[in-house]
């Protein structure tokens, strides 16, 4: 492996995108769905696959940027709707899907498909059984028992014994049949999306959780992978150590893996992982990429992550598996908070782009590493994440001293945020620079994604408007000034 960055891939050239995750684009869906064969929640309307998806296609394009940028689209939990909380690592948010395609496809139940649909359907199932079917089993299982936690389950059912398992397939078949069919549905939005996508030029960023949630199809069927005690609990948890969003570090609860079971079959699990992530995605981020270089393990009985101690991990091993699954110059390193040379090195050594986010930039050290003078090629720049503040909600707490540090380092002195710091995000030397669509529309912090650390009032924030044609040219203009629109129309 090399340190240098691809140049044959999505970062061979400068970059602009969005991030903005499904389900904050605009929504005509009422807060009740008009479908009577949708299984999913209708408590509340969220954006999908559908007509706005296209639109803001097309408003990138307008804008001069190449990459969309997204959260998991993974089924999330009844009780948080956290994409970081996934009921499945592999499969796609039914959530997510139009049902407004749906009726125009054809594609409203599977008792309805055509002949050749069907042909289709049952094609695509085979192809991912690997990972469908334990899925389809788990969903199927869970839904039947009141949507409760596997690890409560009755021994047979926890354990996955056989037998038992296909004793209550067979009573719920209609409902099994119904589950493929929505990520079939899911699969093929998704594909003719990014098939849109691609004809205007753009391409998709996805995001990998490093860790996965205990109550999953993942971790259900395939415990010997993960640290847990013969009845599924967990042994120890993650989470991170004190650090700037949360004084007591972050309890996070999911299993920590068993890395010697992974390494036995040459990450197996792994390689599947990013492989699936790499049908969906050009480019791919690995969240808490030091995790591979050593995790924080947290006590099961500790009250807080502070507690916990850092457990070192096979990360170049891990890495080479991902690397040769994924293609070289497709990942990309979440490397922020606590990271050491150890992570720099391993990083480095494996090509992958790390971040540099802006708004942790002006504390004051002449080191620090988020500086746009230390920012290098290598990286992809943020104005901030979807665990940040809005820049102009951030702007809005910052004592005067550190104003005027971020006023002598921004391009326009007197522009206004958050112009002056998406300004400063794409004249970085960073291949790419990501710009939260809360910024491209100047909101507060009313329109924060998430707030690390807490429980309420999270995963919510939907866009109502605003990617229009002037916003679309203000963004070009910025696109071109800082020679990002070499990037518009290639792969």
């Amino acid at each position: 492996m090399t340190g240098g960055i691809s140049e044959q891939g999505p970062l061979g050239v400068r970059r602009a995108g969005v991030l903005l995750h499904v389900t904050s684009l605009p929504s005509t869906k009422g807060a009740k769905s008009d479908d009577p064969t949708s299984h999913r929640p209708t408590s509340h309307s969220r954006g999908d696959l559908g007509p706005e998806a296209y639109r803001f296609v097309d408003f990138l394009a307008e804008a001069g940027c190449t990459v969309w940028q997204v959260l998991p689209l993974v089924p999330t939990h009844e009780e948080d709707g956290s994409p970081y909380n996934a009921l499945s690592a592999m499969a796609g948010n039914p959530e997510l899907i139009s049902d407004q395609l749906r009726r125009e496809r054809g594609l409203v139940s599977a008792d309805g498909l055509t002949p050749e649909q069907r042909v289709a359907f049952s094609r695509w199932c085979e192809v991912n059984s690997t990972w469908l079917e334990p899925f389809v089993e788990f969903m199927t299982l869970r839904e039947a028992l009141g949507h409760t936690p596997w690890t409560t389950w009755e021994p047979a059912l926890r354990d996955r014994d056989a037998y038992r398992v296909a004793q209550v397939m067979a009573a719920r078949a209609h409902d099994a049949e119904r589950l493929r069919f929505e990520q079939w549905v899911f699969a093929i939005q998704w594909r003719e999306l990014r098939a849109y996508a691609a004809s205007r030029g753009v391409l998709f960023f996805g995001d990998l959780p490093i860790f996965v949630s205990l109550d999953s199809a993942d971790v259900w069927s395939s415990r010997d992978l993960f640290e847990l005690d013969d009845e599924g609990r967990p042994t120890t948890v993650t989470g991170v150590p004190p650090d700037y969003f949360a004084a007591d570090g972050q309890r996070w609860n999911n299993p920590h893996y068993d890395w010697d079971a992974m390494a036995a079959d040459g990450f197996a699990w792994w390689r599947q992982r990013i492989a699936r992530q790499r049908e969906l995605f050009d480019l791919v981020r690995i969240d808490h990429f030091r995790g591979f270089e050593a995790a924080w393990h947290v006590p099961v009985e500790a009250p807080t992550a502070r507690d916990g101690h850092w457990v070192k991990g096979p990360a170049r091993e891990v890495l080479a598996a991902l690397v040769e699954t994924a293609g070289p110059g497709t990942l990309v390193a979440e490397d922020l908070g606590v990271i050491t040379p150890e992570v720099d090195a391993v990083r480095l050594e494996f090509g992958l782009p790390g971040m540099k986010v802006l708004q942790f930039a002006f504390d004051g050290s002449s080191d620090n590493p988020y500086l746009p003078e230390r920012h290098g090629e290598q990286s992809v720049v943020y104005t901030g994440t979807h665990d940040n503040d809005t820049t102009l909600g951030w702007w809005g707490d910052l004592d005067e001293s550190t104003r005027e540090r971020v006023r002598s380092a921004v391009p326009v002195a007197d522009e206004p945020m958050p112009r002056a710091l998406i300004h400063l995000a794409l004249a970085s030397t960073a291949r790419l620079a990501v710009v939260p669509a809360q910024d491209l529309l100047g909101q507060g912090s009313i329109a924060r994604m998430n707030t690390p650390g807490t429980d309420e009032g999270n995963w919510d924030w939907q866009a109502t408007g605003g990617f229009d044609a002037e916003l679309a040219a203000r963004v070009r203009a910025l696109v071109i000034e800082t020679d990002r629109v070499r990037g518009t129309h290639q792969r």
